[in-house]
């Protein structure tokens, strides 16, 4: 065999497996489900969900937090009725199925649409303690499986999603601060198993004449994991999109119907005052 030969086929060869890596890596990318046609989130070099933004760590807890309210909180939902919340569309009474002490998201009975709910009582600051589950039964995938999220304040919100082994786009996935700010950690356990979320959240202040004077701040635990840490919001979270601060006061907590079966239960909230 002469040396040209050898060259020649060592090359081929060499060709053929830089090609295999380089569609090995772009595999890994296509398997991280996001946006790269979207603004860029201010003060960060990434697109709104784009998923060539570092993934967290996984961390895995041990289970998820079951904390009882203490004496001054306002309990939302105590395993027996939804009396604390009303639908956000109308303001009529919530239908979500409670059984067991549980409550689990369903479409309006009637007209098959969705039906986010909110909290009757309008909140600023504050501490959130909620457990949620994901549905192990689904034919949901990526973005879809297991969604729901927090809309504190009605405007940001805190991500839920099936995150365990679910590859998205990092802004989108469980405790991200959605469209913003990825977790610290992905702290998710398997669906079908209780997860919680410990929030202490400061609502952003304003002037007299309706100019930001702070940017709202979101610390989260999730299943006991800090994944937030006192982090800033850029204003209301949105999909695919960046959104300026308008001016407003104590506001509803809103639930979101994704179309996905989550369930809850254990959610009170205790009003902080005004934090500065």
């Amino acid at each position: 065999m002469s040396k040209t030969f050898v060259r020649l086929i060592t090359a081929v060869s060499l060709s053929a497996s830089l090609c295999g890596i380089a569609q090995s890596a772009n595999q890994q990318k296509q398997d991280v489900f996001g946006y790269t046609n979207t603004p860029i989130i201010p003060g960060t070099q990434w697109h709104v969900h784009d998923p060539r933004r570092p993934q967290p760590e996984v961390v895995t807890p041990k289970s998820a937090v079951v904390q009882q309210a203490p004496a001054d909180a306002i309990v939302l939902f105590d395993g027996s009725n939804m009396d604390a919340f009303e639908r956000s569309k109308d303001s009529k009474p919530v239908q979500w199925l409670i059984e067991d002490g549980v409550v689990t998201i369903q479409k309006d009975p009637k007209t098959g649409k969705n039906q986010s709910i909110r909290t009757k009582e309008k909140l600023g600051d504050m501490q959130l303690h909620i457990e949620w589950r994901s549905p192990v039964k689904t034919d949901k995938k990526r973005q879809q499986k297991g969604n729901s999220g927090l809309y504190i304040m009605g405007r940001y919100e805190v991500q839920i999603l099936d995150s365990y082994q679910n590859p998205v786009y990092p802004d989108g996935q469980a405790a991200a601060l959605y469209g913003q700010t990825p977790p610290l950690a992905n702290a998710s356990l398997p669906p079908g198993v209780w997860q919680s979320y410990d929030i202490v959240f400061e609502a952003p202040k304003f002037d007299d004449k309706g100019k930001l004077t702070k940017k709202a701040h979101a610390t989260v635990f999730h299943n006991g994991v800090l994944v937030q840490h006192r982090t800033p919001l850029n204003g209301p979270t949105g999909h695919k999109s960046v959104k300026e601060y308008q001016a407003h006061g104590p506001s509803p907590l809103v639930i979101q119907d994704h179309s996905s079966p989550v369930s809850f239960r254990n959610i009170w909230v205790r009003k902080l005052g005004n934090l500065n």
